[in-house]
């Protein structure tokens, strides 16, 4: 029981992630552009109004995409209390690989917002 415990865990450890920083990004961007913390990528650091917009849309979709994934965490590991390790293992190792596929692919859709909003030079379009 212990190890399914453990998973369980484990398995929440992305979608709450994605809800508290996505919450966090869409009230208040980091303060600083900066190469430590944030939504880093060449477009979203071109100035305040890129860094502020990309943080804003990255925010929501986290949020979102952590409230799609909470149910998706625990219902799946709820099957397999008192199932032998090897099964909650292989189930909470799906469920990370599942749930980062939302969390790496929300890049795509953000950088396609900054770009239909603001042109190469970071100025509004």
């Amino acid at each position: 029981m212990g190890f399914w415990f453990f998973m369980l865990v484990m398995a929440l450890l992305i979608p709450v992630t994605m809800l508290g920083v996505g919450w966090l990004f869409m009230k208040k961007a980091p303060k600083d552009i900066d190469y430590v913390f944030g939504y880093r990528t060449r477009r979203s650091m071109k100035n305040e109004a890129t860094w502020a917009f990309a943080h804003r849309y990255i925010g929501r979709l986290w949020f979102i995409c952590g409230l799609i994934l909470l149910p998706i965490a625990v219902i799946p590991m709820l099957l397999v209390i008192g199932k032998d390790a090897d099964t909650v293992g292989t189930t909470g190792g799906i469920l990370t690989v599942i749930q980062l596929l939302p969390l790496a692919g929300s890049i795509i859709p953000t950088e396609k917002a900054l770009k239909k909003h603001f042109d190469e030079s970071g100025r509004p379009r």
